[in-house]
């Protein structure tokens, strides 16, 4: 039982005093509630913390841990500098985490970071608990761009880590909830945000950690929020225990929310392995979507994993149907992992003699060149699922009002830069947004006149 409690975090720097100047005491709930939880924390004499923060040093495609003998932080950016704290490294923990890790398959990272300096979600979480006037080490990992069970199964390295070792943890997780719950917030209002708040809330109130994995994307990417990759690798760390909890509260007046829990380690229960739970049922779903599967999915999906298996292109021959031979058309093939996109590569005009040819094409470099992710590796491979977006004729238009972010994929151009928008995509209700990824795709700055240009597709699944 070396991981011995688990400690869910808000970090609004206006929680101290000297950054709030009286706002602080709006979430006086939730910072009462944190403090309580820290200081039952410390009594039980944890050695080190591990401490999860989204605003950390963060990458697409593996988890880092800060890397050398300690660090400090304070808050200059929010105006009090004086608010300083400083922390030692636990160096051999944070070693055989990695260790772990890599036999969980986990990707980690321990490279020197750019700004060493503690973030803001570190500092709010690590002075609560230095209130409580308890000595400790400190190992910090930021989250990544992973999916659900990636993160959990890294906290299930920190539990193994800490089992090895015999090291007495605590782990804190630190993030905020729903950056949309209110018009005047930071990021405006999507009725996603405060349904996102009581699901996880809930889920949190009843130890569900299962319902936390299961989660959508959607869901996530609507609601803006910033926390539950540190809420999914806490709950990594109590695989198959036992846990009682406490210290709950909710509050998020400023158009964020603010949510605490406390969970102490009580011994092992095996219904609780809930990784895989999560892990079985996804592969279930898999499998279901799978039987189903359009000519064209299941084609690219042959051929992704011929390639990644024995890097063999496969040749269309006539099994295929006959529109996959004869056909020639711009496609667009996608791949998802646990609902979160993997890769996605596409063409606008026909580049191959045929339909499977770029279909074949574009799966294989979906999966290998996506510059936003690691090529997909073999054990990945039973985990995807495919679609294959079929383009229609590109038309130019002259106004955003002749677009609809449903039937239309649209394509932003300035001079050489261009990005391109699939239709229908999970999370962009608007056209509004629409133009605004493509921009960013493009590296077009919102300001930039741009040339705008729509097409229609036909999506196998």
């Amino acid at each position: 039982m070396s991981v011995l409690a688990a400690v869910a975090s808000p970090h609004p720097p206006l929680m101290v005093p000297a950054v709030g100047r009286g706002e602080e005491r709006k979430i006086a709930d939730v910072a009462g509630a944190l403090r309580r939880a820290m200081a039952e924390a410390a009594a039980l004499q944890p050695e080190t913390l591990v401490l999860l923060s989204p605003h950390s040093l963060c990458y697409s495609d593996c988890f880092h841990i800060s890397p050398g003998k300690g660090a400090c932080g304070d808050f200059s950016r929010f105006g009090a500098p004086q608010v300083r704290l400083e922390a030692a490294y636990d160096d051999i923990l944070a070693a055989e985490i990695e260790k772990q890790a890599g036999e969980l398959a986990v990707p980690v990272d321990r490279s020197a970071e750019k700004d060493p300096a503690l973030d803001h979600g570190s500092l709010i979480p690590l002075l609560a608990y230095a209130e409580t006037g308890a000595d400790y080490r400190l190992v910090r990992i930021g989250l990544s761009g992973l999916d659900a069970l990636s993160h959990y199964r890294l906290g299930q390295a920190i539990a193994l880590a800490a089992a090895a070792l015999g090291r007495r943890v605590a782990v804190i997780a630190s993030g905020d909830l729903s950056h949309r719950l209110k018009e005047d917030g930071p990021y405006g209002y999507h009725p996603a945000g405060p349904a996102f708040d009581r699901q996880v809330m809930q889920a949190l109130r009843q130890a569900d950690f299962l319902s936390l994995l299961q989660i959508s994307p959607q869901c996530m990417e609507q609601a803006g929020q910033c926390g539950l990759g540190s809420l999914w690798i806490m709950a990594g760390a109590l695989d198959g225990c036992r846990v009682e909890s406490g210290h709950f509260a909710y509050q998020g007046p400023f158009g964020v929310g603010y949510g605490t829990a406390f969970y102490r380690n009580a011994g092992e229960d095996r219904q609780r392995c809930f990784g895989s739970q999560y892990a079985a049922a996804q592969k279930q779903a898999v499998a279901a979507r799978r039987q189903g599967e359009d000519p064209c999915v299941s084609w690219a999906r042959k051929c992704v994993e011929a390639y990644v298996r024995n890097g063999e292109v496969l040749a269309a021959d006539s099994r295929l149907p006959a529109e996959m031979l004869q056909k020639k058309a711009a496609v667009f093939v996608s791949l998802k992992k646990s609902g979160c996109l993997r890769g996605c590569i596409g063409t606008l005009t026909p580049q191959r003699n045929c339909l499977a040819a770029e279909i074949c094409h574009n799966g294989i470099a979906a999966a290998t060149e996506d510059p936003r992710f690691a090529p997909v590796s073999e054990t990945e491979l039973a985990d995807i699922v495919y679609s294959v977006d079929i383009l229609g004729p590109i038309e130019a238009v002259d106004s955003p009002d002749q677009l609809d972010v449903k039937r239309y994929g649209v394509i932003v151009s300035d001079g050489y830069r261009q990005g391109v928008l699939l239709p229908d995509l999970p999370g962009v209700d608007t056209v509004a947004e629409q133009i605004a990824i493509a921009r960013q795709k493009a590296g077009i700055s919102p300001a930039k006149p741009i040339r705008l240009s729509r097409f229609e597709v036909v999506r196998r699944q």
